[in-house]
């Protein structure tokens, strides 16, 4: 934000969201910047709230942030013992205590399959379902302790960051909040407005092209009745930017980082 508005004219404004109740410590002191505790699903409600009918840019930074990995307390992170938390709305009720005591093996399995892409997700969900008969998993550590024995090894760091990736986004709803806001994106934008998103998984990343692509999540261009291609916004660049070898190695969480920039397109809306 706050190289941003160091770009900014006089007449720049800039509405800076977040949900976590710790980033307003952060705001900035300028009469040039809103910032908005909310999840950006409600982009396009905030802007109606504020009278602003088109944006110039929109940057979507998705995912967990260094101080939410840092913060042992949050429970984000296996490497550190902590409650099982992961809320980045601490208002929410929703954590992941609450879906590893609640869900059902099989809600389980799907969530652990759809967001972590894990294929031993069955036998994962067999064991969390076996551990809180034992007692409920209210940590980090009793959540690791469980899946384990199950875990190879030479993979057991990946498969963990996997577990805890899903039930973040569970937890957070991070899919459905980042397809609303890029519908909302597409309303908000003004024509040669750019929107730039930096992803950090494949889940993330796929849905992103595929809205940047073609507008829809399917990633199926459509077309008149003269076989034109119809899309709201067209991609700059056919692959996405990456960190250099120099920024991964002076910051590492940036290594599965992806910057993906599509502008905005003259036609009709919704």
């Amino acid at each position: 934000s706050r190289e941003i508005m160091r770009r900014l004219g006089a007449e720049g404004r800039l509405y800076a969201f977040d949900q976590d109740l710790d980033a307003l410590g952060g705001a900035l002191d300028d009469p040039r910047f809103t910032f908005v505790r909310s999840n950006f699903r409600f982009l396009e409600n905030w802007m109606r709230y504020y009278g602003v009918e088109r944006v110039d840019g929109i940057l979507a930074d998705l995912g967990v942030s260094s101080h939410h990995l840092d913060d042992a307390a949050r429970g984000f992170s296996f490497r550190q013992d902590a409650p099982l938390d992961m809320r980045m709305n601490q208002r929410a009720r929703r954590s992941a205590r609450t879906v590893l005591r609640d869900y059902t093996e099989e809600q389980l399995a799907t969530v652990l399959y759809l967001y972590g892409e894990l294929k031993s997700s069955r036998r994962l969900a067999s064991a969390i379902v076996r551990a809180r008969a034992r007692g409920e998993i209210v940590t980090t550590g009793q959540l690791v302790s469980a899946l384990q024995p199950l875990l190879p090894r030479e993979r057991e760091r990946k498969d963990l960051a996997r577990v805890f990736q899903a039930l973040r986004i569970e937890v957070n709803g991070e899919m459905d909040a980042l397809r609303q806001m890029l519908h909302a994106a597409v309303d908000v934008l003004g024509e040669g407005g750019r929107l730039s998103v930096l992803t950090y998984h494949s889940l993330e990343d796929r849905m992103v092209k595929n809205m940047m692509r073609s507008g829809n999540e399917e990633g199926k261009v459509e077309t008149d009745m003269y076989g034109r291609a119809h899309a709201p916004m067209k991609p700059l660049g056919s692959k996405p930017q990456v960190p250099s070898e120099q920024e991964q190695a002076t910051n590492p969480r940036s290594r599965s980082a992806k910057l993906r920039v599509a502008v905005r397109l003259a036609g009709d809306r919704d």
